[in-house]
């Protein structure tokens, strides 16, 4: 299935768009999500690994099941001062 998956922060700075689309087997979970992120676009690689992954406006488990209509979201891990 082609999802899109909404950018923030750092991720949306290394790919220079706010969405991207990914494509995920018919039955897909958010780990299933991480790994599709890091193959099709490299430079997310290391952020998606460490990031908070939203589901319908929840975040989720990387066991949690991605249906064909979610809306996503990668939101990476903030630091400030």
């Amino acid at each position: 299935m082609k999802t899109f998956v909404a950018l923030f922060a750092v991720a949306r700075e290394l790919v220079g768009t706010e969405t991207i689309e990914v494509e995920l087997p018919e039955v897909a979970t958010v780990a299933d999500l991480r790994v599709a992120l890091a193959t099709t676009t490299p430079a997310l690689a290391e952020v998606a690994r460490r990031a908070a992954i939203a589901v319908d406006t929840e975040y989720a488990s990387d066991t949690t099941v991605i249906k064909q209509d979610s809306k996503l979201a990668i939101i990476p891990p903030v630091s400030g001062g």
